[in-house]
């Protein structure tokens, strides 16, 4: 039974399964690709955060809301997911920084929810099968209709949803002190010696700009289309590669300004879309994963060197395709063996295939932005020598 007055909603699947359970959030309904995230914490971040968009969301932990929610975990303006499947539902929140409960703060943004169902037997379905589109709706509570508009949803693969959430204006970074619970730094850069680093915006996540502004660097966010060009004349002394939704090889003038930026030489970080991207531009190829990596404790590394991680994505760089002399795969998913990192041999270039802002999740990975800030070090040291 529901623990407060809910209608009946209905989860239906691309291969005919579905699920009745209960409606949170708003009522209507929701189509997109169903995937799962195993974190057991970080919902609000997880809502928030524009890689998921076009996606219905699975989470694997059984209790969801029970810190409710507020403004300063979300990890954009807005929820960015279609749609949210849980176990049980908490609608009154118990925590000191809550300022909403979650039920409301989906129906606040049109967003449906469906509780009460089996997620465990959902989620070896999708690790089974793959991950497939699937809708929820209020309205329709036949299978069958709803099956019918699940089946004419477009597919993931060779979907550009970049353009749904990047920037629509220039902005620079100026989010004010950190937090009191943000874990610190060890940056060695002083106010003195700030380096300016051009965000391309595929979707990118707050924390990614935090922590950026916290190792020293001034970090001007430009849309996912701006020419190189007018990336140049911001003189940046690095360029940064966002996270982003959908399919990395749609998203063509992206791949094509990251390879005209490899002619400038300037250093350049990628993270999740922004390491597909930019593995493209260095003349590799993606593919979509069964059913990706969402998770917070994604083991990676290379030569012994192991680091937990949390990841969000679906598709990987495919390692038989890096076939550049100058690139070689720097860190690899422990769970799977796929790439998830590279840098160039010669040039101050690197990526990686999860999330080092963590939020939610470990910091072991915070010294890549470290490694980033550095590499700008020296090439202005080379410069101006």
């Amino acid at each position: 039974m529901p623990l407060f007055d809910a209608t009946p909603a209905l989860l239906v699947l691309a291969d005919g399964t579905s699920y009745r359970g209960w409606s949170f959030g708003a009522t209507g309904t929701a189509i997109g690709e169903v995937v799962f995230n195993t974190g057991m914490t970080g919902y609000q971040e997880v809502l928030t955060d524009p890689s998921y968009c076009g996606q219905i969301v699975v989470f694997t932990y059984p209790e969801l809301g029970n810190t409710g929610v507020n403004p300063l975990d979300a990890e954009s303006e807005k929820p960015h997911i279609k749609a949210c499947i849980a176990k049980n539902i908490c609608d009154r929140p118990s925590n000191w920084r809550s300022t909403q409960s979650l039920p409301d703060y989906l129906k606040e943004h049109k967003i449906p929810g469906i509780y009460g169902i089996d997620t465990r037997a959902l989620t070896r379905k999708i690790r089974n099968i793959g991950a497939m589109n699937g809708g929820i709706s209020t309205e329709m509570l036949d299978q069958n209709e709803l099956l019918e508009l699940v089946n004419a949803a477009p597919s993931m693969s060779g979907l550009n949803l970049v353009k749904e959430v990047t920037t629509s204006e220039v902005y620079e970074w100026s989010q004010p002190t950190t937090p009191a619970w943000e874990f610190k730094t060890n940056s060695q850069t002083s106010p003195e010696t700030e380096f300016t680093v051009v965000a391309l915006d595929f979707g990118v996540k707050r924390n990614i700009l935090r922590r950026l502004a916290s190792h020293g660097c001034r970090v001007i966010v430009v849309p996912a289309d701006t020419p190189t060009q007018e990336i140049l004349k911001h003189n940046p002394d690095g360029i940064f590669l966002s996270n982003g939704p959908g399919d990395p090889s749609a998203v063509t003038e992206g791949i094509a300004t990251a390879k005209a930026l490899l002619e400038s030489k300037k250093p350049i970080f990628g993270i999740c879309m922004g390491h597909q991207i930019l593995g493209q531009a260095l003349g590799a190829q993606t593919y979509k994963l069964k059913f990706g990596h969402r998770g917070l404790n994604q083991p990676a590394g290379l030569e012994k060197r192991v680091e937990i991680t949390s990841q969000n994505h679906s598709f990987a760089i495919d390692a038989n395709t890096l076939t550049s002399s100058d690139v070689e795969i720097s860190h690899l998913n422990l769970n799977d063996s796929t790439v998830a990192g590279v840098k160039h041999k010669s040039l101050p270039i690197f990526s990686v295939q999860y999330h080092p802002e963590a939020s939610p999740g470990p910091h072991d990975a915070d010294y890549l932005f470290e490694q980033f800030v550095q590499a700008m070090k020296k090439a202005r040291q080379a410069i101006t020598a």
